[in-house]
């Protein structure tokens, strides 16, 4: 499959709600403030978020005020070229690190979001590129997460540093950036155990992991990015907010985005925060884990769908 059909098929749910929407409005002879209420409703039902659905709306209204659209492919032409330029600002590249040091991506997020298994399919894309990776398992209170970790080492080749049940995730945060170094490993991916936003002692842990990992290497991590299950919805707004304030994230990768009707979520949590998207969930496979691409997702939303 071509990279813009993995997000066409990984979107279908939420592009089959937008379709049937924007075609109701589009056989209309004339279009009222009631029926732009009810495309608003719609792409918030959607979890594009409050302020980017009234923005798209606000777009379509002032053009068929001007005369410019008429019809539903016209009506989602406008929503694509809005959806693009929302999620193209702040569209800047990884922060990898200078050339012969490792960068260390440190991966947070609620339990249950898909850290762990995104950990791995990160793996698995760098070093298809010839990348050397080490995995880090500092979910040390789950066995399950550190053997599904060495899981994804013994598929990818990715070397992975884990320690005895439940300890310190730092010590093994200490160890595993150490090693990064001394073997000269080209990234670091750190895993990390779900916690729930409102827990405080976690939420105090996830600090401590990101001030033990700077003490050894400074300036690192180079980028700490939180999973998030697009399932969720809106919720997920109020995950980032909370992990906004401790974790110091610098961007965001959207998960389980094939198996839900809330694939607007991308817009919401991109117009509320301006975390750049770096990678998407569109499948079980690992080469269903894709860089996130504004055009390819706003297509597939609202060109190409049928």
């Amino acid at each position: 499959m071509s990279i813009f059909s993995i997000f066409k098929s990984g979107l279908q749910k939420t592009t089959t709600a937008v379709t049937r929407a924007f075609a109701a409005l589009g056989g209309e002879k004339s279009w009222t403030d009631e029926h732009f209420e009810d495309l608003e409703a719609m792409l918030i039902s959607c979890d594009f978020g409050v302020t980017a659905s009234q923005k798209i709306v606000k777009d379509i209204r002032d053009r068929y005020r001007r005369g410019l659209i008429q019809t539903s492919a016209e009506l989602k032409q406008v929503a694509r070229e809005t959806v693009i330029g929302i999620m193209s600002q702040n569209n800047r590249q990884i922060n990898f690190a200078e050339a012969g040091k490792p960068t260390i991506i440190l991966m947070i997020g609620v339990n249950g979001s898909g850290k762990t298994t995104t950990a791995g399919k990160l793996a698995w894309i760098y070093q298809g590129q010839g990348k050397k990776v080490i995995l880090a398992a500092c979910d040390t209170f789950r066995a399950a997460a550190v053997e599904q970790l060495k899981l994804w080492g013994e598929r990818t080749g990715a070397q992975v540093i884990s320690s005895a049940p439940n300890a310190d995730p730092s010590s093994v945060a200490y160890d595993a950036v150490n090693a990064a170094l001394a073997r000269k490993a080209d990234m670091l991916i750190i895993d990390t155990a779900g916690r729930q936003h409102n827990r405080k002692a976690l939420m105090d842990e996830l600090a401590k992991l990101h001030r033990t990992i700077d003490k050894v290497y400074p300036g690192a991590p180079h980028e700490v990015w939180l999973t998030v299950d697009s399932s969720l919805g809106s919720n997920a707004i109020n995950q980032a907010r909370e992990f906004s304030k401790v974790a110091q994230i610098t961007g965001l990768v959207l998960t389980k985005l094939d198996g839900t009707g809330k694939g607007g979520m991308a817009v919401a949590l991109h117009q509320e925060f301006g975390h750049k998207v770096f990678f998407v969930g569109l499948g079980e496979r690992p080469e269903d884990l894709q860089d996130f691409d504004p055009k390819f997702y706003a297509e597939a939303m609202f060109v190409n769908a049928h």
